[in-house]
């Protein structure tokens, strides 16, 4: 089996794009990535797109086949990837087996949204639907299963509440240097803190915002990358797996099975270790989930990622392992199918040294996205070729 290489990359802006609706988006994200990568769209074999509901937000279905007729695709092989807010993961998943199995030697891969057109109330409700009936219909959401594991993981390990306004802090740094994040602002820890409470103990500053966006990658055998670029990146490895889908079912709600099933199923493939990552980018839907994804991956022990955290362990400059160099879903923004494909796009230029302000030393990266609170994981391992 060849190594799958990704030989170009793309991201829209993120934020409130209201003139825009989801097929504008996919295009604009598509045609830049062709344009990166030197690929005309007639070389595409197979053409993914990441979306998790654009039925529901905008009623638009059968976006991956417009999408081919509109960049001049056909008569590529199109797919939609639903796997709700882990979509974009599961989408490089599907591109990596389309090139992988030899079935396509062009993949391309778009992610994107188009979900701030909606109120709060509506964009919330209709990710909300990704709950188990049995706990949805009780009106149970994310935000508060982010409330309840917050509070037990603080308590359970005696964190400071300081610690996790320090992620946010630190992923709103990071954004300043994205030109694509939708908040490119720095925060202090003391606005974070004295936020309004959203579910307690988070406030407002521990959630990522609704947002329109999209986000390409272009994959292909590395025999053929080389035919197009001297500078590529390679997916060594990947995995996805799920956990309860039922979230009070689970043994220890601080453990992310499906994070810690992926991440060994990915450094199993690539031959890596936790050590050995130089870059990470974590699903911070909520400030929690950067350190139950720490923990699941192996960069902190359970119940101590969040010293690692005040220790500076995960910043930018400084830290021996940043995390979120793009801002993270917290700064750069959470359209849902494009967030997944968005981190890649972040590993990829960290490792082929397009990443401008935000660069770091690095030859191995991981990407982490998370569906729902942990009921659907991909992890993602690529590795630098120069």
């Amino acid at each position: 089996m060849e190594r799958v290489a990704v030989i170009g990359a793309s991201m829209t802006q993120f934020g409130q794009r209201e003139d825009e609706w989801i097929l504008e988006l996919l295009s604009e994200a598509a045609l830049e990535c062709l344009e990166d990568a030197a690929v005309e769209a007639s070389e595409v074999e197979h053409l993914y797109v990441s979306n998790m509901a654009s039925g529901e937000f905008e009623g638009q279905t059968g976006v991956m086949n417009a999408l081919a007729h509109d960049i001049d695709a056909v008569p590529a092989y199109t797919q939609r990837i639903d796997q709700t807010s882990s979509s974009g993961g599961a989408g490089i998943y599907a591109a990596w087996q389309s090139v992988a199995s030899g079935a396509s030697e062009m993949t391309m891969l778009v992610g994107g949204e188009k979900m701030t057109h909606r109120t709060t109330g509506e964009s919330t409700d209709v990710i909300a639907s990704l709950t188990h009936p049995v706990e949805y219909k009780t009106g149970v959401t994310l935000p508060s299963f982010a409330g309840l594991t917050a509070r037990h993981y603080l308590e359970r390990f005696d964190a400071p509440r300081e610690s996790l306004a320090k992620v946010a802090v630190k992923n709103h740094k990071n954004g300043v240097d994205n030109p694509n994040a939708q908040f490119r602002k720095e925060i202090d820890k003391e606005t974070a803190l004295e936020s309004p409470i959203v579910a307690d103990p988070l406030r407002l500053y521990d959630f990522c915002p609704i947002t329109d966006g999209s986000a390409a990658l272009m994959l292909c055998p590395e025999s053929v990358a080389e035919e197009y670029t001297d500078e590529y990146a390679v997916i060594t490895g990947i995995d996805g797996a799920t956990d309860t889908h039922v979230v009070h079912e689970r043994e220890d709600p601080t453990v992310m099975g499906g994070v810690v099933e992926s991440g060994t199923g990915a450094y199993e493939m690539s031959g890596r270790e936790p050590e050995d990552v130089d870059v990470a980018e974590l699903h911070d839907m909520f400030t929690i989930l950067e350190f139950l994804q720490m923990e699941g991956l192996g960069f902190a022990e359970q119940g101590e990622a969040w010293k690692l955290v005040e220790e500076g362990y995960t910043e930018r400059d400084t830290g021996e392992l940043p995390v979120n160099t793009s801002g993270g879903l917290k700064s750069k923004g959470h359209p849902l199918g494009a967030s997944g494909v968005a981190q890649a796009v972040e590993i990829y230029e960290q490792l082929v040294g397009e990443a401008g302000p935000r660069q770091v030393d690095a030859e191995v990266g991981l990407c982490c996205n998370v569906g729902g609170f942990g009921n659907c994981v991909i992890t993602t391992i690529m590795e630098a070729t120069q």
